[in-house]
Formats: structure tokens, C-alpha cells, sequence
């Protein structure tokens, strides 16, 4: 089985340009209902939704290589990582997990929450 992966807009238009331009996915179609992405070979669908319900966790994510090549790289295009009184993030807001996983947070123009893992050398 291949994943894939949903979250909604009630701005399409916003997530057309936030996740095709900012994220640089690739946009395969967009349909009535979905703005859909190739996610690194994993089908990602923008489902268009009268109103999007925000979930208080995270809603999508990507493996990165360089995380913090990726965290500067959004920051310069104006995604700002988001910050949790409960974790303890560096300077750009990047987690370490105990394991040694490094995780980040960023919102789309719909408040999903979105996350980019770089994972600890086995």
C-alpha cells in the first residue's frame, strides 16, 4: 500500500501558492475537490473545504536531510517556526528529541500544523 496524506483549505488559492511555491511541491491536479501535490513520491491532497477545523497537532510531515538548511530556508520565505512553552527549542525553534531526532513546526495559510524531521545517525 502507498500513504497518502489530507489536509484541508478553505483558501485554495492561499495553499495553492503556500505549498506549490513556498514548499516547492509539485503540483500534479487540481481538482474540484483537492489541490493534489507529489509529496517525495507521496500523494499529498489540499482538500477544499467550506471551513477548515483546526486539529491542536500535527497534521502532515516530511523526513529532511538538513534540517536546518530547511527551517532557514522556509524562514527566508517567511514561514516561521512555530514555538511550545513545553519543549525546549534552539534558537529557530528546532527540538531535539532524547532519541537525537530534531524536529521543527511551521503552519500552512490554514493553521495546519506541518513539521520537518531530520533523524539521528543510526
Amino acid at each position: 500500500m502507498k500513504p497518502i496524506v489530507f489536509v484541508a483549505t478553505s483558501r485554495p488559492e492561499k495553499s495553492l501558492a503556500f505549498y506549490r511555491d513556498t514548499l516547492e511541491l509539485p503540483l500534479t491536479e487540481d481538482q474540484p475537490y483537492a489541490l493534489v501535490f507529489d509529496a517525495g513520491g507521496c500523494q499529498l491532497r489540499v482538500q477544499k473545504v467550506e471551513q477548515v477545523i483546526v486539529q491542536p497537532y500535527t497534521a502532515a510531515g516530511w523526513e529532511v536531510d538538513d534540517i536546518d538548511q530547511m527551517v532557514n530556508k522556509l524562514f527566508r520565505k517567511r514561514v516561521f517556526m512555530e514555538r511550545f512553552p513545553f519543549l525546549d527549542q534552539d534558537k529557530d525553534g528546532i527540538w531535539t528529541t532524547p532519541d537525537g531526532a530534531r524536529i521543527a513546526w511551521f503552519k500552512d495559510p490554514d493553521e495546519n500544523l506541518l513539521s520537518l524531521t531530520e533523524f539521528s545517525p543510526a
